[in-house]
């Protein structure tokens, strides 16, 4: 899994904070964004974070490029309807000489499962090699390619969805693969608006934890403000 942050909103915490400030100031925000000092913007950041009035962080926004992943991770990503996404399209996209897909450790970790998953997926690529070399058109011969086909896809976030992301997808009893891809985008962003992120993750960086009984028992590690 590769992922990378392809862009972000300059000085998100500054952007987010002046937004917030706009409402009770009788100076313009651009005025605000340039004059503000920075323990001002973290005493607004801190009113906005402890209140919950967290549409202010929807002025901010990440855009991340993610690598290597199956299309069981996608499926459960675009679930998150207040981002936007573009995926790689298997119907313009043709795989040669087989295509590239994800194996559980699991599977990788049994090696009578891994056999039978490995037979599968050559299989796969074969008939769907054969259909393509039948004159059948790419979009009708990926019905034969399984989840575990690899995609690339881009998406775009912003800092109110984002939080909610990480509160789902940071939690160990998320799957483990978007989870791990949760990791990876919190460990990105952190550094752009350290505040903001501070508190990011699972529930129980927060609050409780919301599992009942099905919580793991394993708080998730707390980031120090600065």
């Amino acid at each position: 899994m590769q992922v990378e942050l392809l862009y972000h909103t300059p000085d998100p915490e500054r952007a987010i904070a002046t937004a917030a400030r706009l409402c009770y100031a009788p100076v313009g925000a651009s005025e605000l964004m340039e004059t503000m000092p920075q323990e001002r913007v973290e005493s607004v950041l801190s009113t906005i974070m402890s209140s919950g009035h967290f549409s202010t962080l929807e002025h901010a926004s990440y855009t991340f490029a993610i690598e290597g992943v199956s299309r069981v991770l996608t499926h459960q990503l675009v679930r998150h309807r207040l981002a936007s996404f573009n995926q790689q399209s298997q119907r313009y996209v043709k795989f040669k000489d087989g295509f590239p897909y994800v194996t559980p450790d699991t599977v990788k970790q049994d090696e009578v499962a891994n056999a039978a998953y490995e037979s599968l997926m050559e299989h796969a690529a074969r008939t769907y090699q054969e259909l393509l070399d039948a004159g059948i058109p790419a979009e009708d011969a990926r019905f034969v390619l399984p989840n575990a086909t690899e995609t690339k896809i881009v998406t775009t976030m912003n800092v109110r969805e984002l939080m909610h992301f990480f509160d789902l997808r940071c939690c160990n009893r998320a799957q483990w693969e978007i989870q791990e891809l949760a990791l990876k985008m919190l460990e990105l962003v952190r550094p752009t608006a350290p505040y903001i992120f501070a508190t990011a993750g699972a529930p129980c960086v927060h609050s409780s934890c919301p599992e009942g009984k099905m919580t793991c028992g394993n708080p998730f590690p707390k980031a120090r403000r600065n």
